[in-house]
């Protein structure tokens, strides 16, 4: 069984992986900064074309349940997806492929059979992300509570 080398970011990094690329968009060999394989939760990429339609910028949107791969293992080029779930994103940074594809060796079903344990343990990640983003906004508001009670 192979370790998935996939890594949760936040919004942060995130960002500063997009504007390393764009920084670097007409360079003749571009180097990133942060080389890997990433995932970004409740966010997806939506893209706009402007200045005549010959600029395109890429943005990132809150959109619950959704998930945005990056893969810049390569260390020159960006990859990025949009994805309805962390195990299709898992599945297309360690493959290439998305689940719908039919040239493949293996399915998507068996690979997911055989990543189970990686998946699971992301999963058990965000969770513990969510409840702790959850308890600080409770906290926040029961301090402003007592502010105003005061």
């Amino acid at each position: 069984m192979t370790r998935t080398k996939a890594t949760l970011i936040t919004i942060e990094e995130a960002k500063a992986l997009l504007k390393d690329r764009s920084d670097q968009i007409n360079e003749r060999f571009p180097r990133l900064k942060k080389q890997g394989k990433y995932i970004l939760s409740d966010y997806r990429l939506t893209r706009k074309r402007e200045a005549f339609k010959i600029r395109k910028h890429t943005f990132l949107q809150r959109h619950p349940r959704s998930y945005v791969a990056f893969d810049s293992e390569n260390g020159q080029t960006l990859w990025m997806h949009n994805f309805p779930s962390l195990t299709e994103a898992i599945f297309w940074l360690d493959t290439g492929l998305k689940p719908t594809d039919t040239d493949t060796s293996t399915s998507y079903k068996q690979w997911k059979d055989q990543h189970e344990d990686d998946i699971n343990a992301l999963k058990d990640i965000l969770r513990e992300r969510s409840k702790a983003r959850k308890a600080a906004i409770a906290k926040k508001k029961a301090t402003k509570k007592v502010k105003k009670a005061n």
